[in-house]
Parts: structure tokens; sequence; C-alpha cells
């Protein structure tokens, strides 16, 4: 049985011996994106987790900061915005390594539903309800078969109609049977498949 203290005892073994392993290259980073442009190494923002509980998530920051103006957040690709350091840790998924502090803390898995903002969460909301029975994780299938989901989004006519109307519906089909059918098999396949595909580019 998967239980929830035996997928938590997981992802925390693993999220700690990867934050050991790769501190110094985080560090890296970190001043890469100082280096790169002005603003705060991270970038934070208020996402669902488990049971509906909000928390912030961590990404490295791979934009320009600008101040609120509009109250307009979707911005698929935002070229315009994206720093030199940002367009490669945004291409690799290193911007999604600082989210392994959030894996430590217990508000993420390393594999589960990506967690979403609330604008999202309100559409859909007794679906979300369902999924977020577990923990929101760095990568699940979702993930992986939308890895080009910004290309997609920025080709649209209208990003967040196509976002919310088609890709966010497609998506909770997947986290749904990823609830369904969470095992710790399951698991590490979806982590083994996402690093060949972050590997293979």
């Amino acid at each position: 049985m998967y239980s929830q203290f035996f997928k938590r005892f997981f992802d925390f073994i693993i999220a700690a011996s990867a934050l050991i392993a790769i501190s110094f290259f985080l560090g890296f980073v970190a001043l890469c994106i100082k280096l790169d442009s002005p603003g705060p190494v991270f970038f934070r923002q208020k996402r669902a987790g488990r049971n509906g509980k909000y928390f912030d998530i961590y990404k490295f920051r791979s934009m320009t900061v600008k101040a609120k103006t509009d109250g307009k957040d979707f911005e698929p690709g935002a070229a315009s915005r994206i720093t030199r350091i940002g367009k490669y840790l945004r291409k690799s998924k290193i911007d999604e390594l600082p989210q392994l502090i959030n894996v430590m803390t217990g508000e993420m898995s390393l594999v589960g539903p990506r967690p979403e903002v609330e604008q999202y969460i309100r559409l859909y909301q007794e679906r979300w309800d369902r999924i977020l029975g577990t923990s929101p994780g760095i990568t699940d299938p979702a993930s992986i078969k939308f890895r080009n989901e910004e290309e997609l989004l920025a080709a649209a006519e209208n990003p967040e109609d196509e976002y919310r109307r088609v890709i966010l519906p497609r998506k909770l089909e997947i986290y749904e049977d990823y609830v369904k059918n969470i095992s710790f098999v399951n698991d590490v396949k979806i982590l083994v498949g996402t690093i060949f595909v972050v590997l293979k580019g």
C-alpha cells in the first residue's frame, strides 16, 4: 500500500539528497540571475496545496520584475520579459528546482498534480477538491504531455482562453487519472520519464 507516510518519507529523502548534491549548482544559478537583471533570485506565487490550503511556490526568477498595474498575471511565454538567463532556465526546467524546498517543507511532493493559482481552481472547484486530496507535485504526467505548453499558448489567438477552455480541462483529466491510480511504481515511472524528457530537451 502506497501510504501518505511512505510517499512523504520518499519525497523528503530524495529532496534532501538532491538539494545537498546540487547546492553549489543552485548557488551558481542564483548568482547568474542576480548578475543578469535586477530583482530577487526567487519568484514566489500563491498556489493551492493539499486539501485546498494555499502556499508560496518557489521558482528561480526567469522574468524581469514589473509592477502589477492591470491585475493580469497570465502572460504565456511573455517573451519580452524573459531574461537572458531566464530563457535557459525555463527551457531546461532548472527554474523549477527551488520547489525541492516546497517538498522538504511538506507543501509539495516530487510527483503529483501541478499546483494551480486560485482563479483557475475556482473554475473547476469540485474537480480540484477531489484532486487536491493528495499533495501537488513538481512533475506529473500532464507536465510531460504539455512540456511545450508555453509554445502552444504563445501560438494561440487568445492564450488565456486556450488555457482555460482547452488545456486546463485536459490537465484535470490527467490529474484525476493520476489520483485514481496513484502508486509508488507510477511515481518512479513519472520521475524517470520527466528526467528523460528534460535531458532530451
